[in-house]
Formats: structure tokens, sequence, C-alpha cells
């Protein structure tokens, strides 16, 4: 059984930066597909960023590619969401998602753990 907590959400200027990191429990982090998804308040939870076990290939959805970063730190059982030039769109709940396949994809299908979501609140 894995455990995902997250933190680090916020109320933020558009234009500003936030890290969401996500500590999760378990001796096998580093073999895991690590990934965030987020859901905006009347929408479908969607997918944001992902690493692949170890961290050897990252994913992003083109909406935030180029602004957002993904990493983790295996030692730490940590994934981090570096997220800078936000806007108002990027407003939502973002939550933590982590799978036993060391190369899940971008479907919300594939995860088997899901941590509880942090509130980002980007104004305008």
């Amino acid at each position: 059984q894995v455990q995902l907590v997250e933190s680090g959400g916020g109320l933020v200027q558009a234009g500003g930066s936030l890290r969401l990191s996500c500590a999760a429990s378990g001796r096998t982090f580093s073999s895991y597909t690590m990934a965030w998804f987020r859901q905006a308040p009347g929408k479908e939870r969607e997918f944001v960023a992902r690493s692949t076990w170890g961290g050897v290939r990252t994913f992003y959805a083109d909406s935030v590619k180029g602004r957002f970063a993904i990493s983790r730190d295996n030692a730490k059982n940590t994934v981090y969401l570096q997220m800078n030039s936000l806007k108002p769109a990027d407003t939502a709940t973002y939550y933590c998602a982590a799978d036993q396949r060391p190369s899940s994809g971008n479907s919300r299908g594939e995860y088997e753990y899901w941590g509880q979501g942090t509130q980002v609140t980007v104004a305008s």
C-alpha cells in the first residue's frame, strides 16, 4: 500500500510560481511512475505531468509544457511539481498519483494510488 501526501498549494498572482511536493510511503518508490493531475471545478481530472521510474523520462501536458517541471528525489520518496509563469487557467486542485508500473501513461485510470489533493489558486 502506498500513501501520498501533497503540500505546497496556495494563492498566487498570475505570473508567479509555486512548488508542490508529494511525499510517498513505500520501499520501492524509485520504481514507480509518479504523476500529477489536476481538476478544476466542473471539469474532468486531467493529466499534468509524469515521471517514469527513477526519473529517467518526463512527460507534460501541452498546456503546461515549458512552464512546469516534475522532478523526484528517490532518497526522500518525494516528487515535486515546480510551476512557473502561472495563469488563472492553472487554478485547480492538484493531485499526486502513483503506479507500480515503471512507465505508466497519461490516463488517470492507470494510476492505483492518489493523494488527497492540494488547492492552487492563481489570481489575475
